[in-house]
């Protein structure tokens, strides 16, 4: 697949949830981190597990067309979005503690997860746009 092909119909829909998504997640998260003094993983945790559910459902349906459901779909998203999480928050907090060695902890933290959700955005909708939801009906066990 070309890359110009990512830049399509789909990616505009999928940037459109994730702007709701932002907004959700990033309301749960910075108010555990800055106000419910939880740490930088439980917060940003908190912010995917509960916008993971929200994302799959407006992926699936509006930005992808998907009408089908398994559990095999399911599973394959749970772990895109474990992955990605993983990835770009054990990402994201080295890199700023390397760039921001100075600064306070709640800075560099909150910095941390700011870079984070953008990490995590290009790297699940890969997941999402090349697995996930890429498997043709049939895969599904529906004709």
């Amino acid at each position: 697949m070309k890359i110009a092909a990512f830049f399509d119909q789909k990616l505009l829909k999928y940037l459109l949830v994730g702007i709701i998504n932002t907004i959700v997640g990033s309301a749960i998260m910075f108010s555990l981190y800055n106000v419910a003094n939880l740490n930088y993983w439980i917060s940003s945790a908190c912010n995917y597990f509960f916008t993971g559910i929200l994302s799959f459902f407006l992926n699936k349906y509006f930005t992808f067309g998907i009408k089908h459901w398994s559990a095999f779909m399911v599973v394959t998203f749970i772990v895109n979005i474990a992955l990605s999480y993983i990835i770009a928050y054990g990402i994201a907090k080295p890199a700023l503690k390397f760039l921001l060695n100075n600064c306070p902890t709640k800075i560099l933290e909150n910095s941390a997860m700011f870079t984070g959700m953008f990490l995590f955005t290009g790297i699940n909708y890969l997941g999402q746009r090349l697995v996930i939801f890429k498997i043709k009906e049939e895969n599904y066990g529906f004709n």
